[in-house]
């Protein structure tokens, strides 16, 4: 397995990660052991990033991953998140209190059935709370020896620099692939600037730069994609017209259109991680395989003009979710 190092003076991990998010919530029916399974085809084949979050499944995901590394925790770096809530205290839908960073690292814990968190992100910036407030809390976790690195998500270069100024951060998380490039202007450089890793989650477009979603018509009536902009009808079929060309590129190149896109969030840096989902592990394997597929400068190229920065059609959550994100 390729590795990369994960922040500052940080481990190595795997080069790719797991999400698994997916495996509790928005697409489709559960299947636990399955999804055991799969984490543990990851950890054979030396995929130790995994990464959860307090909010999937309702804390179901939390307590699923901590099953599967029930055995083999030792051969995972594990990351979860905290901060998404539906606490009447919390009217933004975010939660950065300091009295809560406590209550929810514990309740994480108790969940995955772990003594210590590897990588501990602030899901989202809550915008009542100073940053600074919230990573002084979650600082004192590292002190307490219950989370060893901390992280953030969704955040502007304005909020990463104001914390890295109260507690280092190794990892800062967000959306990136071939069809969300909006990072590229501020905060990857910053990201590369202050050596942070930028972990780059849905690098499949949520399955729409797989290929596997033409239409919503086919998708459960419970897929989260039926409530997503660019997956509208009016959307998608532009967005189709970007995929079009990825597709014939990746059949050009021998890969799959997943790989394809996974490839090129991997030839944005050392820095850069991806961490697709998935639930199965024939999916799991052809995602590891991306790893060996190099792209050309006149492949990279070519992508750069089929979906440059703000190509996709459609905002990639709703209104409210969007509101959360921190530019």
């Amino acid at each position: 397995m390729k590795t990369r190092q994960l922040g500052p003076n940080g481990p190595q991990v795997s080069a790719i990660g797991l999400g698994a998010m997916g495996m509790s919530q928005s697409y489709g029916e559960r299947n636990d052991e399955q999804s055991i399974r799969t984490v543990h085809r990851a950890l054979d084949l030396g995929l130790d990033f995994i990464d959860t979050a307090d909010v999937y499944g309702k804390g179901a995901n939390e307590i699923l991953i901590g099953q599967a590394l029930r055995s083999r925790r030792s051969e995972a770096f594990l990351a979860t998140k905290f901060g998404l809530t539906s606490d009447a205290g919390a009217s933004s839908g975010v939660n950065g209190r300091p009295e809560y960073v406590s209550q929810a690292c514990n309740a994480s814990l108790q969940r995955l059935q772990v003594e210590w968190i590897d990588l501990y992100y602030l899901h989202r910036m809550d915008p009542n709370v100073p940053i600074e407030d919230t990573v002084g809390a979650m600082s004192r976790l590292v002190e307490e020896g219950k989370v060893r690195l901390l992280g953030l998500s969704e955040v502007s270069t304005t909020t990463l620099k104001r914390a890295i100024g109260v507690h280092p951060i190794h990892a800062l998380q967000s959306e990136y692939s071939i069809w969300t490039r909006d990072i590229e202007e501020s905060i990857l450089p910053a990201c590369r600037e202050l050596g942070i890793t930028l972990v780059a989650f849905s690098p499949l477009g949520r399955g729409f730069l797989a290929g596997t979603v033409k239409g919503i018509a086919g998708l459960p009536a419970d897929d989260a994609r039926r409530n997503f902009p660019r997956f509208s009808d009016d959307n998608l079929s532009a967005n189709l017209k970007l995929l079009e060309p990825l597709e014939e590129m990746a059949a050009r190149k021998g890969c799959k259109p997943a790989q394809l896109a996974l490839a090129w969030v991997l030839s944005r840096g050392a820095e850069v991680i991806p961490i697709p989902g998935t639930k199965r592990i024939s999916y799991l394997e052809e995602n590891i395989e991306a790893l060996d597929i190099e792209l050309t400068p006149a492949e990279l190229a070519r992508i750069d003009e089929i979906a440059p920065v703000g190509a996709a059609s459609g905002e990639r959550y709703g209104a409210a979710a969007m509101r959360m994100v921190d530019r």
